[in-house]
């Protein structure tokens, strides 16, 4: 008997008793969905914040700080840490890693950080707070606000326009989609072009605004910032004018710069990176960085759900083993004379393995499709409803290959599950199978 007559008994048998095989076949779907659905929360909200990093800055960019020396080497017996010649500080309130201040990066910091191979560019991290934003047409309407730097190429989730451009000396600004109300404007649309206020002051306490054109308007998401984002020149501008009065050391230190690595290189060119700027004295992180302990939470809180969907795959398998159980006792005769027509227990065995691994593909495959119609039905309510303004969020996502291996591995458990029936089927005497009543 050839596999393909095999794959069409085993199916036969399978349909001889309806009741029990489809009840069988129902505790792998609620099985298969279940796992399919945790997995696919799992897959959508990583898909969804992956698209999202760009909202934190350029994923190919590092925020590098000084290593701040707290209790360990150059520590006093007394707890103080021993003082660097040259060395500047920023802050001082003793709410630093170790209780102390951070230390400061400088101009002779950014030109060792330049020299690092793979570092495309780098630039400080400035610190501009302006006062408030105001539409150009409505410049009494002050609104407080939050100023974000741009560095290299930031790929902002915009709903309308663009992101600001550094390649030009004209000052440019995106607003979050939160702004446009209060600012006046019409629409995310009508904003892009439009020119708003940007109030700032000095050390003196002497108040200077400056003008930006609304490139774009940010769409709301996740782990985006709720900050506006201008580009390099407007906010040097502001910072320049922010700092105005202030000593030359005091405006030239900066608690953090970005530095700008090549685009094509790998996850262990990228460690292997920031373990030489670590050598140099530098700490530095990346954006999957930043956002690298979200990812860990939603891992396992999937891996927590899928433990459930496992504990009812396992009632499953004890049901594919009764169901086999019973074929083999209710078909001895039949099992006898296939083996008195020469069948071996090879094929006997591998008979009621097809049965087996036929309930948990039935199972498997109707659950995962099950699943996905609950995911559509669900990304399409909630992209009317509660999602509706996380553009581009799908709240259920099913992968190709994530689903085609929980299918897999399913039919792999069936198999496993349905050995000892099938071993107990091929171990049978042909003669006392056929005198068995």
């Amino acid at each position: 008997m050839k596999f393909f007559d095999l794959l069409l008994t085993a199916n036969q048998s399978l349909l001889r008793n309806k009741a029990r095989t489809t009840l069988t076949i129902i505790a792998i779907f609620i099985g298969a969905t279940t796992l399919s659905l945790t997995n696919g929360i799992g897959a959508g909200i990583k898909t969804y914040l992956s698209k999202q990093v760009g909202n934190l800055g350029n994923s190919s960019s590092l925020t590098i700080t000084a290593k701040t020396a707290s209790r360990g080497p150059g520590a006093s017996d007394n707890g103080l840490t021993k003082y660097v010649a040259g060395q500047k500080k920023i802050g001082g309130d003793g709410r630093g890693p170790g209780g102390l201040s951070q230390v400061a990066l400088t101009q002779a910091d950014i030109a060792k950080i330049k020299a690092v191979p793979n570092i495309v560019s780098v630039q400080a991290g400035l610190i501009a707070t302006p006062d408030y934003i105001a539409n150009a047409s409505q410049p009494d309407a002050k609104y407080q606000f939050q100023l974000g730097q741009t560095v290299g190429r930031t790929n902002l989730d915009m709903s309308e326009g663009q992101p600001v451009s550094n390649s030009h000396g004209a000052a440019e600004i995106t607003i979050p989609t939160s702004y446009v109300k209060s600012l006046g404007f019409a629409s995310n649309a009508a904003a892009v072009g439009k020119t708003v206020i940007v109030g700032i002051s000095d050390a003196t306490g002497a108040q200077s605004t400056f003008r930006a054109t609304v490139t774009g308007v940010q769409q709301k998401t996740l782990i985006g910032s709720t900050a506006a984002f201008a580009n390099e020149s407007l906010y040097t501008n502001l910072y320049d004018y922010q700092t105005t009065g202030l000593p030359t050391n005091a405006k030239d230190s900066y608690a953090t710069v970005s530095a700008v690595y090549k685009d094509d290189l790998t996850d262990q060119q990228v460690a292997s990176l920031k373990s030489t700027l670590s050598a140099e004295g530098y700490t530095a992180q990346t954006i999957k960085d930043t956002v690298g302990t979200v990812f860990t939470v939603i891992s396992a809180v999937t891996y927590v759900l899928d433990g459930f969907a496992a504990i009812t795959l396992l009632a499953a398998t004890f049901g594919i083993v009764n169901t086999l159980y019973m074929s083999v006792s209710e078909r001895t005769k039949e099992i006898g004379l296939m083996k008195a027509l020469g069948m071996g227990k090879g094929k006997i065995f591998l008979l009621f393995s097809i049965e087996a691994v036929l309930i948990g593909f039935w199972g498997s495959l109707l659950g995962v499709g099950f699943a996905n119609i609950i995911g559509h039905i669900v990304n399409s309510v909630g992209s009317k409803g509660f999602l509706k303004d996380f553009t581009g969020l799908q709240l259920l996502s099913f992968p190709a290959k994530p689903s085609a291996l929980i299918i897999l591995g399913i039919m792999l458990i069936a198999f496993l599950a349905g050995t000892l029936p099938a071993r107990r089927a091929s171990q049978k005497d042909p003669i006392d199978a056929l005198r068995y009543e």
